[in-house]
């Protein structure tokens, strides 16, 4: 196990990549791929927020309660971003699970704008820390 400061980093770049996975889906048209690399491109960036603060989530429900305990409630993010990791959560199931999945193009989009918007957000966070 690494550094406070490499697992960081660490998670920020496994969320980028999957930003630009996801922006690629995008280009193809696969919505509920793009949907899904969008949802782990938040969940490891959430994981970097939470490292800051001394903690992993074993889960995704943990990673939504953790990031909404520790990080929205003190108002170190926002509010709508709590709610936006666990919309995307509900999402990135019915992606993976239905076998008619309701996604589609405009879901798909908003969810990789939002997750970009995500990660910036902890990049910014995390850039204050250092």
């Amino acid at each position: 196990m690494g550094s406070k400061r490499e697992l960081v980093q660490g998670y920020l770049e496994k969320a980028q990549g999957r930003n630009r996975v996801a922006r690629h889906l995008l280009e193809r048209e696969e919505w509920d791929d793009a949907v899904s690399r969008a949802y782990y491109a938040a969940y490891h960036a959430g994981q970097a927020a939470l490292v800051t603060e001394g903690q992993r989530a074993e889960t995704p429900r943990g990673l939504i309660t953790l990031f909404g305990l520790l990080l929205v409630r003190t108002g170190k993010f926002e509010k709508r971003w709590g709610k936006f990791l666990a919309n995307l959560k509900d999402d990135r199931e019915t992606s993976h699970y239905e076998a008619l999945s309701w996604i589609d193009e405009v879901t798909a989009r908003r969810a990789v704008k939002e997750a970009e918007a995500f990660v910036e957000a902890v990049c910014r966070y995390v850039a204050k820390l250092a």
